[in-house]
Order: structure tokens, then C-alpha cells, then sequence
């Protein structure tokens, strides 16, 4: 069993303490995003602490602009590339405002075989007043699982009219748990009901006339 050098441990000690006082807002995230270890300004832009925004997705707190964008950064992380990675957010600041900016991510592991983390760095490049802010939106996915729970659909079923996974139905219904604070499915179907993505008074649920695909 490989030993740790005391000059590593203080070394590593140090770099903890830049860690939590530099300004920038900085995060930790294991390769699929989960947040492991935040400096406040980034629970600062959360409006929260870091021990509290351990174990979320940094993509549910800072949403990406293009859906793409993602997908080739996972991509590229299944295939071990170790490049850095830029991805365009938005995000809802405590005081109500949105704000924009930037996430970048690098990936950094001890060993080139090694699983890596990333570091992720925010950029705030502007703001959007409460009051213009775009109206919610979904993908015709998520709307379509929201109707399938709504109907009545368990998980199973859900995933058989979707064609996904039973797992895949649950990544998305958690990240519209988290997008919408819902504490579980019932007040998730609810939720859609008010923000207007499933029409309301008509039976079976169905999305609303803006949600439909075109």
C-alpha cells in the first residue's frame, strides 16, 4: 500500500485553503457532474453553502444554452480525451435576477489511466431582471413523461411509450425535480400543471398547444 508523503499532505492542505479564498467561483465535479467539492463564491452564486451543493448537478445549476454542447463533452470524456471544455449557462441568482456566463471544465486525475475529475470554473457575464426572464421550457421528452405520470404511468411504463430505459426516465425526472424544486412526482405533475406545460381540463393529459411539436 502506496504511502502519503507529509509534503503532500501539506501541499494539498494549502492548495484547499486557495481553494476556498480565491473569488472566482470554483468547483470539483466527478466526470458525470456531481459536484463534489465547491468554494463558496460558487454556493454563493447558488445562494447556498458548499457542503450543501455537494452530490448536485452542476448542469441542473447552471443550465447549458445548447444541449449539444454537452453531449460532445460527454462524448469526449467516454473516449478520455483531456482537453478543456467550454459550455454557455444560465442560471437564477438569489436575488431573482438570471444571470449568463460560462462554465469551463478540466478534466485532472493523478494518472493518465485514472477516471478524471473536472475542475469547473465559472464566468458571470451578465444579468436578465426578474422580469425578463423567458417562460419555463421543457423538451418534448420530459413533457411527454410528465403526461405519462400524470395519466397514471409507472416508471416501467413510462419508459416502454418513450422508448427509453427505466433509468432513463428517472435522470429525467430528476433533473425536473431539481429545475423545479418538487420534492417528488406528485407535486412534479403539479408543477407542469401550473407552469402551463400540460394543458389543464382535458383527459388523457396532454401537453399544452405551446408544448406540442410542431
Amino acid at each position: 500500500m502506496e504511502r502519503t508523503h507529509p509534503e503532500a499532505v501539506v501541499w494539498r492542505n494549502r492548495a484547499l485553503m486557495v481553494f476556498d479564498r480565491v473569488s472566482v467561483p470554483v468547483a470539483v465535479c466527478d466526470v458525470y457532474g456531481a459536484v463534489l467539492l465547491a468554494n463558496p463564491a460558487m454556493a454563493a452564486e447558488c445562494g447556498t453553502t458548499p457542503g450543501r451543493l455537494r452530490g448536485r448537478d452542476v448542469l441542473e445549476l447552471f443550465r447549458p444554452q445548447e444541449a449539444t454542447q454537452v453531449e460532445r463533452i460527454a462524448e469526449a470524456l467516454r473516449l478520455r480525451h483531456r482537453s478543456r471544455y467550454q459550455v454557455a449557462v444560465r442560471w437564477q441568482a438569489p436575488g431573482g435576477a438570471e444571470r449568463y456566463g460560462e462554465l469551463t471544465a478540466d478534466p485532472v486525475s493523478d494518472t493518465v489511466e485514472e477516471t478524471p475529475a473536472l475542475l469547473v470554473m465559472l464566468r458571470i457575464l451578465g444579468e436578465r431582471a426578474a422580469h425578463e426572464r423567458r417562460p419555463v421550457t421543457v423538451t418534448p421528452v420530459e413533457t411527454g413523461i410528465l403526461a405519462l405520470l400524470a395519466g397514471g404511468a409507472t416508471t416501467a411504463q413510462a419508459a416502454r411509450e418513450t422508448g427509453l430505459t427505466v433509468d432513463g426516465v428517472n435522470y429525467h425526472l430528476r433533473r425536473l425535480s431539481a429545475r423545479w424544486s418538487a420534492a417528488n412526482r406528485t407535486e412534479l405533475v403539479a408543477r407542469a400543471y401550473a407552469l402551463g406545460v400540460l394543458a389543464a381540463g382535458v383527459w388523457p393529459p396532454r401537453p399544452a398547444a405551446s408544448e406540442e411539436p410542431e
